[in-house]
């Protein structure tokens, strides 16, 4: 069986994308190769390219392996942190019922 890349709206490949390039800038920050920081992610080069340009078919756990290799892990640990919609939801104390409600016949 194929691997099938999840289907995305655009304004979400292009966050993608600019998370692939924000990569690729930060490794030639360093003045590492691509292939010097696949070797040091544990990844081949050709999967390397791909995260450098956002796809979306490349598993979440190689794009931590090349942040972990640029040092920068503590900023995907930063993600979702500071959930202000959900801290509104949990200040208003909104409840959501866990299923609907049964319709009579």
């Amino acid at each position: 069986m194929a691997n099938k890349s999840p289907i995305l709206l655009p304004k979400t490949k292009q966050i993608l994308g600019e998370f692939g390039e924000n990569i690729k800038l930060a490794r030639l920050r360093r003045k590492l190769s691509s292939e010097q920081l696949a070797e040091r992610a544990g990844i081949s080069r050709s999967t390397l390219i791909k995260i450098e340009k956002g796809d979306e078919g490349v598993s979440i756990g190689y794009y931590i392996n090349v942040l972990k290799a640029l040092g920068l892990e503590k900023d995907f640990q930063a993600l979702a942190r500071d959930d202000e919609l959900g801290r509104k939801l949990q200040d208003a104390k909104i409840t959501t019922k866990r299923r609907a409600p049964k319709t009579k016949s």
